[in-house]
């Protein structure tokens, strides 16, 4: 019988379950998948769903903010609202009080691609719910949070 090193003790055997992270990251993958493609039969992609519904919503405030939000540079975000500000779907312009700072908008188009992308966005996730219970819903809510937390450093000021 051979030993084989897994992440930290010598085991007889391989575990019965692949390692959570490659699960989660085959998961994620196939489920990020689904939605780009769906996202992408409706006229958008999965990160201008994710920049116009920061925008519409109006409660971040500066593009660093706005990037911090969405776990993305703050220099991604800028490409991202350069191709939406192309494509006449976003609106900047320099805040009268702060120079440096941009505010943003979404035009009439952007509110119709909005409109059209959360709809994409509420039937996906439909269709991960069917699956599970509203039991299971928050249970796997509670689980990938503590599965981020064992990852994450703590957040200054968290207790």
């Amino acid at each position: 019988m051979s030993n084989l090193t897994w992440y930290h003790d010598e085991v007889s055997r391989p575990p019965l379950l692949p390692p959570i992270g490659l699960r989660l990251t085959r998961t994620a993958r196939v489920v990020s998948s689904a939605f780009e493609r769906a996202m992408a039969e409706a006229g958008g992609s999965a990160s201008a769903w994710q920049v116009l519904l920061l925008v519409r919503s109006q409660q971040w405030g500066t593009q660093s903010r706005m990037a911090e939000a969405m776990g993305i540079s703050a220099a991604t975000l800028t490409h991202h609202l350069n191709a939406l500000e192309r494509q006449g779907l976003v609106h900047r312009w320099r805040d009268a009080g702060n120079r440096r700072g941009q505010q943003v908008a979404l035009t009439e188009a952007g509110e119709e691609l909005f409109a059209r992308l959360r709809q994409v966005a509420a039937a996906h996730d439909r269709r991960l719910r069917s699956q599970l219970t509203d039991e299971e819903t928050t249970q796997l809510a509670e689980l990938l949070e503590k599965l981020q937390d064992g990852i994450e450093p703590p957040k200054a000021g968290a207790a």
